[in-house]
């Protein structure tokens, strides 16, 4: 393998090797290699175990509030075929793969051969250097898409982020009455609001109850502290803190009132079913 081939391997890792094998071998496809204990097939498997840890363990140290289900959804996102591939093809590490005849066509290169290869250099990472090293790699490169999986994640259920919120401070599940209808059978709009321990919080309308349920929830977050909108119409969840939780557990378990203020749709709002 050419030395200018592993210089700007190494130059694109940001990692300099003492042992230059690990390297030429995260770089040898098995198409490539004379047998496969001699591809990067074993360092793939390393570096997907690597890649796995250092993204659950970033997980539960960013997230402190989110429960199994929801990290292990952000985590499969993070981690995908789809994600590695473009990463590698993102800095040219999939330009450096080296492939045997009749596979050296770099216009088409299979996502999975993409991936494998950003797998097999953590794996190099980790073996020539340590965690830290292969640690500050996978996070340089994959710490925004982490942010952007649990924003996505969370975009679109508001009424499931409302729910595992309180649930973590020991309250009743929300509930979602239908307190007024509007409009003609064909064309009919519903007022739903949320109510908390007897107590009732934000009121919206929508084109279906399920539209309103999750405007609802989402109005109900930005009450409590949970989440902003901001001027481009995106949601940001809010990390709460324990003076944030003491504060949303009092307020929700105070005695029932009238709802809320709330950002309220009229009659004529609608959006998408969720």
């Amino acid at each position: 393998m050419d030395d200018s081939i592993l210089e700007d391997a190494e130059r694109k890792l940001g990692h300099t090797f003492t042992d230059r094998t690990l390297l030429k071998r995260a770089l040898r496809h098995a198409s490539q290699a004379d047998t496969r204990l001699k591809s990067n097939e074993r360092l793939e498997f390393l570096g997907d175990s690597v890649l796995g840890m250092v993204i659950c363990e970033h997980l539960y140290q960013r997230y402190p509030s989110f429960l199994e289900g929801e990290l292990t959804k952000i985590k499969s996102n993070v981690v995908s075929r789809r994600t590695c591939a473009d990463v590698a093809n993102d800095i040219g590490l999939s330009d450096l793969l080296q492939l045997g005849k009749g596979m050296d066509g770099r216009d088409d290169l299979p996502m999975s051969l993409a991936a494998a290869v950003f797998e097999s250099l953590i794996g190099a990472l980790y073996l020539d250097a340590g965690l830290e090293v292969a640690r500050s790699f996978i996070l340089e490169h994959l710490g925004g898409v982490v942010g952007e999986s649990a924003r996505l994640g969370h975009q679109h259920n508001f009424k499931s982020v409302l729910q595992q919120a309180l649930q973590k401070l020991g309250s009743q599940n929300p509930v979602y009455p239908v307190v007024e209808e509007a409009g003609p059978d064909h064309a009919k709009t519903f007022h739903v609001c949320v109510q908390i321990n007897d107590r009732t919080f934000a009121c919206c309308w929508g084109s279906s109850k399920k539209q309103a349920e999750q405007d609802a929830a989402l109005a109900t977050l930005i009450d409590l502290g949970l989440a902003r909108a901001g001027d481009d119409g995106e949601v940001e969840l809010i990390e709460p803190d324990s003076d944030d939780l003491e504060r949303i557990g009092e307020t929700v378990s105070r005695a029932p009132e009238s709802p809320e203020h709330g950002v309220e749709a009229g009659p004529a709002g609608s959006g998408e079913e969720a």
